[in-house]
């Protein structure tokens, strides 16, 4: 099953690319959609700044926080409506693949990316640009099926390895997405194109370069890609045809070192009794509902800051699209290091969940060295970059652990199919462990942690400013680390 997993790797890195393209220039591409409109009172744009100056009159009075910020806050408002129209589709997206096949869906998915890449390239309005995003919160299953993919064609003790490529593929395109988009945006598309059609983006370049990737993207995964749903089976009675033997007693003992005791109860290598298979059943939904509220608790802390980081950067520094890209650019080269170097070998060895605990301590960390970037940034600029770079640091730690592990944690409560090993029967999958919609729900949870992330953040930044809001998410990221110690001490098989 190498191949299949080379191909969900590659086929990550071309999707992950085209999303990471527009990352760096969503402020100055807000600034653009503001100037352009500006004098259309009864636009979509114009409505919705409405809404924001009231609800700041309400707060402050007229002048006292900078005008900039709404630009913050109505980022944030589009970062929600992607991830909360994911956080809708992805269990059904999930559950078509169970029913459908992963490949089968993943192509019809494919489609949806495609048109919303189309449409952002004329997108001349905010409305437009909105309906873009629309559609690819619509659309987006890559990620969730991809996880599925390789969940499917790997067993439980390999399973962490494999789902690293996914970490691994996130960290190389956040690496060279946000620098080539910013590349792309600095050289617009001659003004002449325009008079051979419908008005463009002034973004249409790096909106074009993504379209390319995505389409090859299709290309490749509808000629590489085989179906998997149902592979786990054939995978388990491999290994358990393989595994199984006789111990010196005289008694069974299959791959997983299980025995049976004097009593004749089914044991582990230790001699502790095995779960039923509805204790079992249980143990894991109830497991599974823990990682979902972590996932989401986390996401939402994360994801404002890592949505808002660029507008820190535009706000008290006044950076480019391409400084803010080498920014991000930079943590995912980091991300990336530590993916391959130490995440990948070391999951197994320390667990899943203790993995993820790290991740979200350094978190913590980053966001109490972002709370104290403001008060330096005009006084002590050389210390306020050394903050900022700290924080890139940690940042770049959280990337590459906290939502990898907790995701492989999660794919292995997932039925896996197979022979049972006791009864020689075909294991019937639990409606709600098999794979394509529990991982469905557990990135649903994640979305949603993603769409109240962003608005929330920036909402706070606008209203109380960034050393508040860095301040208090770092308050709550300690506090949701103290609450992983159970998880952490869990055993993830």
């Amino acid at each position: 099953m190498a191949k299949v997993e080379t191909v969900v790797f590659l086929s990550l890195v071309l999707d992950l690319f085209a999303f990471t393209i527009p990352l760096p220039l969503f402020p100055r591409l807000i600034e653009w959609y503001t100037v352009r409109e500006a004098s259309d009172p009864s636009g979509f744009l114009a409505r919705t700044l409405q809404l924001v100056s009231s609800v700041r009159g309400i707060l402050y009075k007229p002048g006292v926080q900078s005008q900039r910020w709404d630009v913050v806050l109505l980022g944030g408002l589009m970062g929600s409506v992607f991830s909360t129209l994911q956080f809708f589709v992805s269990p059904k997206i999930g559950a078509l693949s169970d029913k459908y096949g992963r490949r089968r869906i993943l192509l019809f998915t494919m489609i949806g990316n495609i048109l919303s890449a189309v449409v952002w390239i004329q997108s001349t309005t905010f409305a437009s640009y909105m309906l873009s995003r629309v559609i690819g919160g619509l659309s987006e299953g890559n990620v969730q099926l991809a996880i599925a993919i390789l969940s499917d064609v790997t067993t439980p003790a390999n399973r962490s390895k494999a789902l690293a490529h996914v970490g691994i593929a996130f960290a190389i395109c956040f690496c060279i997405g946000p620098p080539i988009g910013a590349y792309f945006a600095s050289r617009p598309l001659p003004i002449s194109m325009n008079r051979w059609g419908p008005e463009l983006n002034i973004y249409a370049a790096p909106a074009i370069l993504t379209l390319i990737l995505l389409v090859a993207e299709t290309i490749f995964l509808a000629y590489a890609l085989p179906e998997t749903r149902g592979k786990g089976s054939s995978l388990e009675k491999e290994k358990t045809n393989g595994a199984a033997h006789t111990n010196g007693n005289g008694h069974h003992a299959n791959g997983t070192g299980q025995h049976m005791n004097g009593n004749g109860q089914h044991t582990n290598g230790n001699g502790v009794p095995k779960l039923t298979r509805k204790q079992s059943v249980e143990r894991r939904i109830e497991l599974l509902a823990a990682l979902r509220k972590l996932h989401f608790l986390f996401l939402g802390l994360f994801s404002g800051v890592e949505f808002t980081l660029t507008f820190l950067t535009f706000d008290l520094l006044d950076w480019n699209n391409t400084q803010n890209g080498k920014l991000i650019g930079s943590i995912g080269i980091v991300s990336a290091l530590l993916q391959g170097g130490y995440v990948r070998r070391s999951m197994s060895k320390v667990g899943e969940g203790v993995m993820a605990r790290r991740g979200v301590s350094s978190c913590a960390l980053a966001l109490i060295l972002l709370a104290l970037l403001p008060a330096q940034a005009q006084k002590n600029p050389a210390l306020g970059m050394k903050l900022l770079q700290g924080a890139a640091v940690c940042m770049a730690f959280t990337s590459a652990t906290v939502v990898n592990s907790l995701t492989a944690f999660a794919s292995l409560q997932c039925d896996e199919g197979g022979i049972d090993k006791d009864t020689g029967k075909a294991i019937e999958e639990h409606p709600q462990l098999a794979k394509g919609k529990a991982l469905g729900q557990f990135r649903s949870s994640g979305q949603l942690g993603r769409a109240l992330g962003p608005l929330l953040a920036c909402a706070s930044y606008w209203t109380f400013g960034p050393a508040y809001t860095y301040g208090v998410s770092a308050v709550a990221m300690c506090a949701l680390s103290l609450r992983m110690k159970k998880i952490a001490a869990t055993k993830s098989g």
